[in-house]
């Protein structure tokens, strides 16, 4: 049963792996055997993930990447096929909140969550399916979101960009499994609850009040811990899963049944 997990001989991809839920997760592909090429933006910050990964006795790659930039994303994924030959796995990870109601949000900031959250989704899959079909199939995983289901309550924490791209990345990712089926490739999302990162440790965090609800409502009463998520993302990344594709799963502590 432990051969279905693993992922030795495998390279996979990790977008915005430089900190928090994406630096877990190319921690966790190591540990399960793969060799990982880490895009993010902050390079100095992929240097010690990297370092962390050489720890385990795998090879990491530390590329810079903008994934809201077609141009960035075709050099960034040149550079992981030159360096390791071939892509089996893609974790698109990479994303921003900025918290706003529409009728208080720049467009700005609209189109840079949109540039990140959903086009840097689209622009990684265009240029990675295509060595996947080369290589007879592979894995997408893309990062939605608990909030692409439902909504913050709490009127100050409104993050209504944010909602509106992690339920695109829902349709992206039925849509995509539909068509890339025949290749062998699976293609499913995981919708993260609350969770500590760089992205809500500032934010969520800080409101006690949201935080006490969030514990109160959800039924394992607690945010998620560092590497809770890294098995539902090993998991849709290995054979475990040859047979699921286009799914959504919530990884949420139950916040999303209440």
């Amino acid at each position: 049963m432990s051969n279905l997990f693993d992922l030795s001989g495998k390279v996979a991809v990790v977008t915005g792996a430089s900190s928090g839920l994406g630096a877990d997760a190319a921690l966790a592909y190591a540990e399960a055997g793969a060799d990982v090429a880490l895009l993010a933006r902050r390079v100095d910050k992929l240097q010690a993930v990297a370092a962390q990964i050489a720890a385990h006795g795998r090879q990491a790659l530390p590329v810079a990447c903008d994934v809201s930039d077609e141009a960035s994303v075709q050099t960034a994924v040149a550079t992981v096929i030159a360096e390791f030959g071939k892509i089996d796995i893609l974790l698109n990870n990479a994303g921003v909140a900025v918290g706003g109601a529409v009728d208080e949000l720049p467009k700005a900031a609209w189109d840079k969550i949109v540039g990140t959250n959903l086009t840097g989704v689209y622009l990684m899959c265009k240029h990675v399916v295509p060595h996947l079909k080369a290589n007879g199939g592979g894995k997408i995983v893309n990062i939605a979101s608990v909030n692409a289901m439902i909504a913050d309550k709490v009127p100050e924490l409104a993050r209504h960009a944010y909602n509106a791209t992690k339920r695109g990345v829902q349709g992206l990712t039925m849509g995509m499994a539909a068509s890339y089926g025949p290749d062998n490739i699976t293609v499913n999302d995981i919708g993260p609850g609350l969770f500590e990162s760089e992205m809500t440790e500032n934010t969520l965090f800080k409101h006690e009040g949201f935080l006490a609800a969030y514990r109160a409502q959800t039924p394992l009463g607690r945010p998620g811990a560092r590497g809770e998520l890294n098995g539902t993302i090993i998991y849709l990344s290995s054979a475990a899963s040859a047979y699921v594709t286009g799914q959504h799963i919530i990884v949420d502590g139950g916040a999303s049944i209440v």
